[in-house]
């Protein structure tokens, strides 16, 4: 069985280079306003960030689906 996902957006992409590349378009703060959760809001960092959404899948998953808006919005 072949571990190769060519209709994944998300495959080959880790976790600090998603949450990276968020933070870089859109800020703390506005992270912060589109996904309400602390690790973005309280003395936010990428390191405390990666730890919160590791352990996290709801919040995981709405930050897979917004860098996947994200980069839908750039390809249109």
């Amino acid at each position: 069985m072949s571990n190769i996902q060519p209709n994944n957006p998300l495959h080959g992409i880790t976790l600090e280079q998603l949450v990276t590349e968020l933070q870089q378009h859109y800020g703390w703060e506005e992270l912060a306003e589109r996904i309400n959760i602390n690790c973005f809001k309280n003395d936010p960092s990428i390191k405390s960030s990666l730890k919160f959404l590791r352990r996290t899948p709801w919040a995981r998953e709405q930050v897979e689906q917004l860098y996947l808006q994200l980069i839908s919005n750039r390809s249109t």
